[in-house]
């Protein structure tokens, strides 16, 4: 247990430096360090992100003038319903096209980072 308390402090950590959710980092690492289905590991992803885990790192970005409240609300309102479809989709798909897809979503991601325009 004091492993996923150590897995969460260092994810939030790097969720905090890079801005992005902390599926990117827990998912890889509950699947191939803790040994959880893909499914399984989403699922504890979005279960981590139901209390207010991102308040404190808002907060600071907020402070620093570095969100765009109108855009941030636009996008919460979409990733409310697409959550809810892809999820609806993703627990009927196999474990094994699940890690694909995750997978091909961060490489294509990626490379788009490492590469540019």
């Amino acid at each position: 247990t004091i492993l996923f308390l150590i897995t969460g402090l260092l994810v939030g950590f790097s969720s905090g430096i890079v801005g992005v959710g902390g599926g990117v980092f827990v998912i890889p690492i509950l699947v191939f360090l803790f040994g959880f289905s893909q499914k399984m590991a989403q699922g504890t992803s979005l279960a981590m992100l139901l209390p207010p885990v991102g308040i404190l790192a808002v907060m600071e970005y907020y402070k620093s003038g570095n969100i765009d409240v109108k855009v941030a609300i636009l996008l919460s309102l979409g990733y409310l319903f697409g959550a809810y479809f892809g999820s609806s989709l993703a627990v009927t798909l196999s474990n094994d096209m699940l890690k694909k897809i995750f997978g091909l979503l961060l490489l294509g991601v990626s490379l788009k980072m490492l590469i540019g325009k």
